[in-house]
């Protein structure tokens, strides 16, 4: 499996590590999981510069992609040169957005007549895209999937183990990134949460 997290300039950490972690998670199934970004490197909200590992070309070729949100999203949607990049195929692709990611996603027509989850700042503009925004942290409609707030990458993590493997693999990845002595009760919530849209 060819895992691309897509993570541009002004980039929230949380989002894009959090779901990188995770999904690196599934081991020994030949599983690539790397961040993709328009430019050789990028720099975080907070300053982390991080160099890609696969460029946007290479999306359309991927099995999953999850688009991470930050601070500079509502100018790469204005930016035609980057959107004309980003092909996604949700027929024959699992596709996630994380808070702002949702932005990505609708205005590649991604969310047409799909609901979608983000984060508070960002639900002014998926509004104004004309995407009904959910009260919830996550969200799928068949292969196409939102999660809002940073500490719900989680879900769209598992949720993406559990389309591309299983739901028992989902949940060994997070029983794995729990916090000691809680883990029952993160497996749980994840599974809650996930278990209607698969």
């Amino acid at each position: 499996m060819n895992i691309s997290i897509l993570t541009f300039d002004g980039f929230n950490e949380l989002d894009s590590f959090i779901a990188l972690g995770i999904l690196n998670r599934v081991k020994n199934k030949g599983w690539k999981v790397s961040i993709a970004s328009p430019t050789k490197q990028v720099k975080s909200m907070n300053g982390v510069v991080i160099e890609r590992q696969a460029s946007l070309e290479s999306l359309s070729s991927a099995d999953a992609v999850i688009i991470g949100s930050g601070i500079k999203t509502r100018e790469v949607v204005a930016d035609a040169s980057i959107m004309a990049q980003i092909q996604l195929d949700p027929s024959r692709q699992v596709i996630g957005a994380q808070c702002s990611g949702a932005l990505v996603l609708a205005k590649l027509g991604l969310l047409d007549d799909v609901p979608a989850c983000t984060d508070i700042t960002t639900l002014p503009w998926v509004k104004e895209a004309g995407v009904e925004v959910l009260n919830q942290a996550f969200f799928a409609k068949g292969n196409v999937a939102t999660a809002g707030g940073c500490l719900a990458s989680h879900y769209l993590a598992a949720w993406v183990i559990a389309r591309l493997d299983s739901i028992e693999e989902a949940k060994n990845a997070i029983d794995y990134v729990a916090p000691v002595g809680e883990n029952e009760e993160y497996v749980n919530r994840v599974v809650h949460n996930i278990a209607p849209y698969l």
